[in-house]
């Protein structure tokens, strides 16, 4: 492992709003924080909402600094992209924005039933050959619902014609209520104050042409969830550190 790494993980350890449980402790049990964020952490009643796979965690920051409102916890479980998150809250003092390093699969040790009231999910990679990696998969939806209040909201936001044309489809097979849904965000006329919010690369996508697709369903807790049968043309293009695969 590289120094900076290294030293980015030392300060980390160091700052509040950074949670890091060892492998064992929520492998065997619960993480501490379950179903006490509030309480433990934000000091108040607000609703949380997560960023899955947050990256630098701009969304994160950025919502937490639009809505105050709101209680916000972003989830990777790579630690150098989230020491530049984690700095911008501490710099900016911001007290409704956390961030915890951890696989999502293992979210439902982290979060108790009906906690969490929304779930963010920016740019993902689409996982085109194995469609239970994928983040908006009835695998991962089975999850989510652990965690989410009844009928909470999920927010997916790419640049992936695959991953939408997948998500949008399996919405569609599922009757999941949707109240936004759009293959060119920007064009639409939809875009506010917060689907405004930009990560690094989707600038970096938008200056190369690509359009940006937006989809926010509501995930009741009844009903079996199926996977859509459908037949996808893969991306035809390579993201920012994304492998195209066939």
């Amino acid at each position: 492992m590289g120094k900076n790494k290294l030293k980015k993980f030392a300060e980390m350890e160091q700052m509040d709003c950074v949670f890091q449980f060892p492998y064992s402790t929520v492998a065997t049990g619960m993480c501490p924080m379950r179903g006490r964020w509030n309480e433990l952490y934000f000091h108040n009643d607000h609703p949380i909402v997560l960023e899955l796979g947050c990256g630098k965690g701009e969304y994160a920051v950025g919502l937490g600094q639009r809505f105050p409102e709101k209680n916000y916890v972003g989830i990777d479980i790579k630690g150098s992209r989230m020491w530049t998150g984690a700095r911008q809250v501490t710099a900016l003092g911001l007290t409704n924005v956390a961030f915890l390093r951890t696989s999502i699969e293992l979210i439902d040790r982290m979060f108790a039933p009906g906690e969490v009231s929304e779930i963010w999910i920016t740019f993902p990679d689409p996982q085109m050959k194995k469609a239970s990696k994928r983040l908006t998969s009835t695998r991962f939806l089975e999850r989510y619902r652990h965690v989410l209040r009844d009928g909470g909201l999920v927010h997916l936001k790419t640049d992936s014609p695959f991953l939408y044309t997948y998500t949008h489809a399996l919405v569609t097979t599922n009757a999941l209520p949707v109240e936004v849904d759009t293959d060119d965000l920007y064009a639409s006329g939809l875009a506010d104050d917060i689907l405004d919010i930009k990560t690094y690369y989707e600038r970096q996508w938008l200056e190369r042409g690509l359009t940006i697709k937006y989809l926010r369903f509501a995930l009741p807790h009844e009903g079996a969830l199926a996977e859509p049968d459908i037949d996808i043309e893969p991306d035809n293009y390579r993201s920012y550190h994304r492998n195209r695969q066939a």
